[in-house]
């Protein structure tokens, strides 16, 4: 075999070997693009599955379970605010101003807040003022603020799923609340209960707030067991 041809034979060879190595090179990255994409798909089935499967759990469970004890949620006394503002339905979009923060009574826009819906964040919640609405059919409202660790505000989230008082009758609302909500709230304190009660034999009626330092489903027992869902303007609406 002369030199030309014995050159020719060592390309021909390098070619094919390379030929091969990008073939392997090929094969190997075509079987991971493979793993990687079931795996997404399964991590994309497996979570949904994963969510209705703690949201069971989560709905046996007692809203006591979550959070922290009564005795360490540094909770004030509740603070009974002259109620107001009955059927004083308001425009859509108007700021109504409360004289209390967050509001336990008062006008308040025409439509209620979803009655299925028991837990808001920031990007999903209504207006304070279709919220207002809720409180006059019988519903509590556990406001947060709205800079609360993501930790505390899953904790909410799943009182929110949990089992409520049966006094509660189900009208249990929680969302944030924005400092340009309303008024600042007193110090150190990250959460709010706020309930509306039916008129007095006077035909006063009151608002009631308590305000706490840490989520406590405990707490909020207390307050939801204190003021039923019957005590209310209107308790046969939702």
């Amino acid at each position: 075999m002369g030199k030309a041809s014995s050159q020719k034979q060592s390309r021909r060879e390098m070619i094919e070997k390379m030929q091969r190595d990008q073939a392997r090179q090929d094969k190997r990255r075509t079987m991971l693009i493979v793993i990687v994409s079931i795996a997404f798909g399964l991590a994309l089935i497996a979570w949904p599955a994963i969510r209705l499967i703690q949201d069971s759990r989560t709905k046996n469970q007692a809203i006591t379970e979550f959070g922290v004890a009564a005795s360490a949620a540094s909770c004030d006394a509740v603070t009974n605010d002259e109620g107001g503002g009955t059927q004083d339905h308001r425009p859509d979009g108007e700021k109504i101003a409360y004289p209390v923060s967050p509001p336990s009574s008062g006008p308040h826009y025409a439509v209620w807040a979803p009655f299925g819906k028991k837990f808001y964040t920031v990007d999903d919640r209504p207006p304070v003022e279709n919220l207002v609405h809720n409180l006059e059919h019988g519903y509590t409202l556990m406001w947060y603020r709205d800079t609360l660790p993501k930790d505390q505000i899953d904790e909410i989230e799943k009182i929110s799923k949990a089992k409520l008082p049966d006094g509660s009758m189900g009208k249990f609302i929680a969302a944030p609340f924005k400092e340009s909500d309303g008024k600042p709230w007193p110090d150190g304190k990250t959460v709010a209960f706020a309930h509306w009660s039916a008129p007095q034999s006077d035909n006063k009626s009151f608002g009631h707030r308590q305000f706490c330092g840490s989520v406590s489903g405990e707490s909020l027992q207390q307050f939801l067991t204190k003021y039923p869902a019957s005590d209310a303007q209107e308790p046969n609406g939702g």
